[in-house]
């Protein structure tokens, strides 16, 4: 027997691993291209949090790709806040047209939106607070240099 698509699961998949694709994979399979997209923003940017542990502040390849992490979690936040907020019966019609309507989604999905409110807004702010103080800094730094 075929089970439905929970908004609540869903919701929390993507909060837990969205960043990695798990949520698309959860709603629409291995097949989905999307979902194959998402771990390589992620894991460009982890790599540029590994560079930048390793060769400092000043790599520019690691303030190139840390932004993409940033994107790639507020994105899969986003989407779990979608998610969380699509009502419970238009979610029926997405994603289960063919079951009978399922029961009320409940507390659970409110938190998980609650969740991935905090988190996508800390990881958007912290992204483009990092972006623009490296941009900055290396204008600065480009002035210095000219002025030689």
């Amino acid at each position: 027997m075929k089970h439905g698509k929970s908004k609540t699961l869903a919701t929390w998949i993507a909060l837990v691993g969205g960043a990695l694709g798990l949520h698309r994979f959860y709603l629409a399979g291995a097949r989905d291209i999307w979902g194959w997209l998402y771990p390589l923003p992620t894991l460009l940017g982890l790599y540029g949090v590994f560079r930048m542990r390793e060769f400092g502040l000043d790599d520019q390849l690691a303030w190139l790709l840390i932004p993409l992490l940033g994107l790639a979690l507020s994105a899969a936040m986003l989407s779990a806040i979608v998610y969380g907020l699509t009502s419970d019966e238009v979610w029926q019609q997405r994603h289960n047209p063919d079951r009978t309507p399922a029961a009320p989604s409940g507390w659970l999905a409110v938190i998980g939106v609650i969740v991935a409110l905090l988190i996508g807004a800390s990881v958007l702010m912290a992204t483009i607070a990092f972006s623009s103080q490296r941009f900055f800094e290396y204008q600065v730094d480009q002035a210095r240099q000219l002025s030689r």
